[in-house]
């Protein structure tokens, strides 16, 4: 009989982001996180409302952290809007409308209250939600459609957001997302 390898892979990066190799995802998350490719992902109702999630309880990295939308790391060879769409519909159930790439080049690197680091390379996107939120409980504890200005207001206290949320919603806001809508 035939196993399925589930394993879920991340891409390892070199200090100039070009792609080194891949390693398990459950073994890359530690105190000596090596760099990686992930992404981030804020999606808005047709109100401009943003949908933020607080990350499940179980979660490896940042447990229980009210953060954007959807936060997750490309397979290798998978481009990364393919996986915004991905993630999105597996931990949301949610379709979305008008995905662009905002912040391409986005990095950064965070130390959790367990010493747990974050270290990554992480294209920020944005779109509009498509449907209802049908919220996976192993990925997601909670969610809430935010309007944008509540949004900036938790940015600007460090421990209300994630902190690459924290550093990305400025950013966000400078490039007139949040005032599109």
């Amino acid at each position: 009989m035939r196993t399925l390898d589930t394993t879920e892979l991340v891409v390892l990066l070199a200090d100039d982001g070009a792609t080194i190799g891949s390693a398990p995802k459950s073994d890359v998350h530690h105190a000596a996180t090596p760099l990686h490719l992930a992404f981030s992902c804020y999606l808005f109702d047709d109100a401009g409302r943003l949908l933020l999630t607080r990350r499940a309880l179980h979660k490896r990295t940042f447990p229980g952290i009210w953060t954007n939308t959807c936060c997750g790391h490309p397979a290798p060879g998978e481009a990364p809007a393919d996986a915004v769409v991905r993630r999105v519909r597996e931990e949301l159930g949610l379709a979305i409308a008008e995905l662009r790439c905002v912040l391409p080049d986005f990095r950064y690197y965070a130390i959790a209250a367990d010493g747990v680091v974050e270290n990554e390379v992480c294209p920020v996107f944005c779109g509009r939600a498509v449907g209802p939120v049908h919220a996976a409980a192993d990925e997601v504890a909670d969610y809430a459609w935010v309007p944008w200005a509540q949004v900036r207001a938790a940015a600007g206290f460090g421990w209300a957001l994630s902190p690459w949320a924290a550093e990305q919603v400025p950013l966000l806001d400078e490039a007139g997302v949040g005032h599109r809508r």
